[in-house]
């Protein structure tokens, strides 16, 4: 079941233009619109979505009114500053939730990405921290932070957003944290953590007792593998799963939490052979197939997501930096990977997408109502 989209412009339109009525020359929409249209054909910052509306002004002026034509890279570059970040965010998020399927127990990882060089001198890089919907293949939302300790503060804010009911939620050991879960929880929605050093003891006590249980083959773990072969590589993935934590003395203080979960990876390539296991907290029940799928869904935000935004949209490049343009670039760059994503008319890949918008105007128009 899917909800009735949003188009963008009806969405941008209620967003609060941050310019004083005297610098009001251009509509936000319409700077916005330009925007987006300049990522999707393959652009990228201010001075790109210049160059694409003076080149496509009479196209634009079907559908936008461009009351005093098409603004300098200079304004775009201060919309972007000023554009207050969180409303943003919310309206994108809205809009997303338009496009999104609904489908029960869907995987929805989260994750952080630097934008290393959208930096001054002697700054850490900032940090984008993405919800990523793995079988609609949609960003959800997104937050950025100053640095990626602050990823732990930013996340129950962004997760409160969406909507996340009957998902499963995964995050890395960073976001292994009481008030994460908690969030996910009141959510109904379901988690599957990744569980690390900086939890201190109870990573000591979930890998003594599991690395233990799997030794002594425990008849009350649940237990499956899985073998994967190419490019090369042999990579075998064992999965245990239990529910048996009455041992745990910190269970009460992570809400919803049912079971404890552990895979080893074991990846041959030529003579090399390397083994690593990770540890799990999960408000799952035991249901060792749903936990794998919840592991191995998660690293899509890496692959279909982040490496995309840095590849085909350079968002690591980027200078942008002043004000809230980071955080409105990133916001932008997303909403044209949804619509990129979402669309079936096309059997091609992102970057050929762009290409093709590019060249082909009704395709372009096409897009800007997915």
């Amino acid at each position: 079941m899917t909800t009735t989209p949003l188009s963008l412009v009806s969405v941008f339109d209620d967003l609060p233009d941050p310019r004083m009525d005297r610098c009001k020359e251009h509509r936000l929409t319409d700077l916005l619109v330009i925007g987006v249209c300049t990522l999707l054909v393959g652009g990228e910052g201010a001075y790109d979505m210049a160059d694409f509306g003076r080149s496509r002004e009479e196209w634009l002026r079907t559908f936008l009114p461009l009351p005093n034509g098409i603004a300098s890279h200079d304004t775009f570059n201060r919309v972007f500053q000023l554009l207050d970040p969180v409303v943003f965010a919310e309206a994108f998020a809205l809009w997303t939730q338009g496009l999104r399927e609904h489908l029960d127990r869907e995987v929805v990882a989260l994750d952080g990405k630097a934008v290393r060089r959208a930096v001054e001198a002697g700054q850490s890089a900032r940090h984008l921290v993405s919800v990523w919907a793995t079988e609609n293949g949609l960003t959800l939302g997104q937050s950025l932070v100053a640095e990626k300790s602050n990823e732990i503060t930013a996340v129950p804010a962004l997760l409160r957003q969406l909507e996340l009911a009957g998902c499963i939620v995964t995050a890395d050991a960073l976001h292994c944290q009481k008030e994460t879960a908690r969030e996910i929880i009141e959510a109904d929605a379901d988690y599957v953590l990744a569980l690390k050093g900086n939890q201190g003891t109870a990573h000591e006590e979930i890998k003594a007792y599991l690395d233990d249980a799997v030794e002594r083959r425990d008849p009350g773990l649940a237990a499956l593998t899985t073998v994967e072969k190419g490019h090369g590589r042999l990579e075998t993935r064992r999965y245990w799963q239990s529910e048996a934590i009455d041992w745990f003395a910190d269970r009460a203080e992570w809400p919803g939490l049912r079971s404890v979960g552990l895979v080893e990876a074991t990846r041959e390539i030529g003579d090399k052979v390397s083994v690593e296991r990770r540890y799990y907290l999960s408000s799952l029940p035991q249901d060792v197939a749903l936990f794998a799928k919840a592991v191995r869904a998660h690293w899509a935000i890496e692959n279909q997501c982040h490496w995309v935004l840095d590849v085909v949209f350079r968002e690591d490049q980027s200078r942008a930096r002043s004000g809230h343009a980071i955080a409105n670039l990133g916001i932008l760059r997303r909403l044209a990977l949804n619509i990129l994503r979402k669309d079936r008319s096309l059997d091609r890949g992102i970057h050929r997408k762009q290409l093709h918008a590019a060249l082909n105007p009704d395709y372009l128009r096409h897009l800007l109502k997915i």
